[in-house]
């Protein structure tokens, strides 16, 4: 390799993590999220002065420089936990995707993906050194890169699945949630209510109220499967509902006015949430309209004009 491709290629690399820095940076990639910004309103305050607390902020290293490529690094360390080894984590991530595969087929699946990577990478730079323009450093980085981009694309077509699953979820659930407060309001029990509802519906939904209706009859308590149930489908709105049905069993509460309450609720939240994907797409109409309409009306505007002039009329 040459001394120019060698000072090319910190050059690249140099371009490439600023790039990500300055993306990183942006105020679209550091929104606040809203636990963090009601927190310090619910935060009890306690009569202790600072002086003496022993809870001291990290020192990151580095100063100035440290500071600079902290948001980059902690965005990297919460990229990275989602490839952890964690069995249990891994398994809840598959069930949140309803995915009929065991964790150890998903790592081979990683596995195979990222040796089609390295494969890929491997048949480049055979290709490269049959022209005659094979480095031996951009050989071993490409097939690299190539085999960690295979590995992650496993894991990215896993959160995918999970998060179209959990759209379909949210559009099913403000009429799911409905039918079972009808049922509830008819006269049946809350087991009755989902044994019912899972007959009728369709959906993901379903396949969830039918695993709730599984667990109690394999002997586990409603409450049990609805908590079970909850932490399989990791949606705050449909935590919220399942845990307004286990507190009103639990203490006694009209089980049909709570689920009324709950449902009107869900229909409050899919307006908001209908008026909110409104608001996006009202910005995303303009893309077209502003680089393409208006440019082409400018052009007739002009065109004739600019015609006219060259003739010399």
């Amino acid at each position: 390799m040459t001394v120019t491709t060698t000072w090319a290629v910190i050059a690249g690399l140099g371009l490439g993590l600023g790039l990500v820095t300055v993306i990183f940076s942006l105020p679209a990639m550091n929104r606040t999220r809203f636990v963090d910004r009601v927190a310090p309103a619910l935060r009890s305050t306690g009569m202790d002065s600072g002086l003496f607390t022993t809870d001291r902020h990290p020192v990151i290293p580095l100063g100035a420089v440290g500071r600079l490529f902290a948001p980059l690094l902690k965005a990297a360390v919460a990229h990275l936990d989602r490839f952890s080894f964690d069995t249990a984590a891994l398994q809840r991530r598959l069930e949140q995707a309803d995915s009929s595969i065991s964790p150890t087929e998903y790592r081979l699946q990683q596995v195979a993906m990222a040796a089609a990577g390295a494969l890929l990478g491997a048949g480049l730079n055979l290709v490269a050194f049959v022209s005659g323009q094979f480095h031996g450093l951009l050989a071993a980085l490409s097939v690299l890169v190539l085999a960690v981009l295979g590995f992650a694309l496993r894991d990215n077509l896993l959160s995918a699945q999970i998060r179209r699953r959990q759209r379909r979820m949210l559009s099913e659930f403000p009429t799911v949630a409905e039918m079972i407060a009808l049922a509830v309001s008819a006269g049946e029990s809350a087991p009755g209510a989902f044994e019912r509802v899972s007959r009728v519906s369709r959906g993901e939904l379903n396949v969830e109220l039918t695993r709730v209706l599984h667990d109690t009859q394999a002997g586990h308590g409603f409450s049990q499967a609805l908590k079970a149930m909850s932490r399989r489908v990791q949606s705050p709105p449909i935590s919220r509902f399942l845990e307004g049905i286990i507190v009103a069993m639990e203490r006694g509460t009209p089980l049909a006015d709570v689920m009324r309450a709950q449902a009107q609720d869900v229909r409050d939240l899919s307006k908001r949430d209908l008026m909110e994907t409104a608001g996006k797409k009202e910005i995303s109409m303009l893309v077209p309209l502003v680089f393409g309409v208006l440019p082409l009306t400018v052009i007739f505007a002009v065109y004739p004009g600019l015609e006219l002039l060259s003739i010399g009329i």
